[in-house]
């Protein structure tokens, strides 16, 4: 079985100690119920992993851990954002933790016209923040090194901006006619798209075509918006270096 993961800001040299306390030190101690003499994994979510074993626990939230060996971790290559519109709010959490799961590098929530769930004023904050949060926890139980970075709301004019720089960027749509298994990915950086439960708009879909992106189909199914990046994710994995 695979030691548990917690997060750690910093991770000292091997042999040197660290200590886990606040939230997750708390997690570790009275959640978990971590005690001396043993070991748990520590990351510090950009790639850097360490075992650590136990030599003090302290109260209910903090314990001290000697670092046993530490690893940089690279990245997957190519690195990929995905571009969700917003999911109905059931299913919104739902998708972060399936994409984080899946191996995703970036998260960039999409207000696209069909999407029934509208992120506004304080809500746009609220919900970057409950996404971040979803993305901390299933990286975690999925063991990742790195936990993939969720940004602010954005319009479909930040989208279209996004699209003309990036190297390769690809929409899932039900219509295209090309699949993901032709397409060549020799691109450092993938941008994907991702519809609401209504799908890509006509007019989103042109707009995004004059700028660069190209619309693919996974197969014959139409995905959920919720599973459409895990299943895109777990593709690339196969057809690229990722995996």
């Amino acid at each position: 079985m695979t030691l548990p993961v917690f997060i750690s800001p910093t991770i000292p040299a091997v042999g040197e100690t660290v200590v886990l306390d606040g939230s997750e030190g708390r997690h570790a101690v009275a959640v978990k119920r971590i005690t001396v003499g043993e070991t748990l994994a520590l990351i510090d979510g950009t790639g850097v992993r360490a075992e650590v074993e136990v030599e003090q626990v302290s109260g209910k939230s903090q314990l001290v851990a000697r670092v046993r060996s530490r690893e940089v971790c690279a990245p997957p290559r190519p690195r990929v954002t995905i571009v969700q519109a917003l999911p109905k709010s059931e299913r919104s959490e739902l998708a972060v933790d399936l994409m984080t799961q899946a191996g995703v590098d970036r998260i960039i929530p999409w207000q696209a016209s069909r999407c029934v769930a509208k992120w506004i004023g304080p809500k746009a904050a609220k919900g970057q923040e409950k996404w971040q949060a979803a993305a901390i926890a299933a990286a975690k139980q999925s063991r990742r090194t790195t936990i993939p970075t969720v940004e602010p709301l954005a319009q479909t004019s930040e989208i279209l901006e996004l699209i003309a720089a990036a190297p390769l960027a690809l929409v899932l749509h039900e219509s295209a006619v090309g699949s993901m298994k032709d397409l060549s990915f020799d691109a450092d950086e993938i941008v994907l798209i991702i519809g609401p439960e209504g799908g890509v708009s006509p007019e989103e879909l042109e707009s995004f075509a004059r700028v660069g992106a190209k619309a693919f189909k996974l197969g014959p199914e139409v995905l959920r918006t919720a599973t459409a990046g895990m299943v895109a994710l777990a593709a690339l994995g196969v057809l690229t270096s990722r995996w």
